[in-house]
């Protein structure tokens, strides 16, 4: 595999765009979220209703700073109730390429990792 040629950074600077890139993946409903949203907008309660287990408070918490990141757009509908839909901006459907990476990678070595994991250390 070769590695892309980026610009030069210190070794933990905190400048360095991969240390952006760790922190997206570091929060697991994000994924989670931009995954959901791949084939176009949704609703909030859907959203919580198709990825489950997700707080309201975390879902909302994770759709602001997605929204304040740029990887998210709110519309907001002027309907009676008011009707609010989440969509992915062009950062956030880019970020279903490493997204998709990493789920071919899991399936290749998920049941190995998984395996080493929970073996007996005595065996």
């Amino acid at each position: 595999m070769t590695q892309p040629d980026f610009p030069p950074y210190g070794d933990y600077e905190s400048d360095c765009p991969a240390r952006l890139g760790v922190d997206l993946f570091g929060n697991s409903w994000l994924t989670v979220i931009v995954y959901t949203l791949r084939d176009g907008p949704m609703r909030p309660v859907d959203l919580k209703r198709t990825i489950g287990g997700i707080s309201q408070k975390m879902l909302t918490q994770t759709l602001r700073r997605m929204e304040r990141m740029g990887l998210l757009e709110r519309r907001r509908y002027a309907e009676s109730p008011p009707r609010v839909e989440y969509a992915l901006t062009s950062a956030g459907k880019d970020l279903l390429i490493p997204i998709f990476a990493l789920g071919v990678w899991a399936d290749q070595h998920g049941d190995a990792v998984r395996d080493a994991l929970y073996r007996d250390p005595e065996d």
